[in-house]
């Protein structure tokens, strides 16, 4: 059965840190690209990085370059989001997603996307 199921989310203060893990199952793991999303109360979904299956290819949404990180473990079947200096607008449900193929700058459109997770809640507050 194919599974995503991400974890690591929490309360944070605003400049902290925290990292998140999407642990995944039922399917060759390492052809995949896999991204995070997110989504804020009242806001729209929106991408937050992807990482090719061979972790050669990333991509980061403008407003977390230089603070987010993704990787990947492909013995481990887990993809990672190191995410520091955190701000009250990173507040969301992190969803991490499988694509159906890596889509290079076209990487943030939600439907290439097949399998989500059920989400892990993030919140940045003082």
């Amino acid at each position: 059965q194919l599974q995503l199921v991400e974890s690591g989310g929490g309360l944070v203060q605003p400049g902290g840190s925290l990292r998140l893990s999407c642990s995944a199952s039922g399917f060759t793991f390492e052809t995949y690209a896999i991204a995070w999303f997110r989504q804020a109360p009242g806001k729209e979904r929106e991408g937050v990085s992807c990482i090719r299956g061979d972790s050669l290819a990333t991509n980061y949404l403008d407003r977390v370059k230089g603070r987010f990180t993704i990787s990947r473990d492909n013995a481990k079947n887990t993809v990672y989001l190191q995410m520091n200096s955190l701000k009250s607008e990173d507040t969301g449900v992190y969803y991490c997603a499988r694509a159906r193929y890596y889509a290079g700058k076209r990487w943030a459109d939600a439907l290439i996307y097949d399998y989500w997770g059920q989400g892990t809640q993030v919140i940045v507050s003082s």
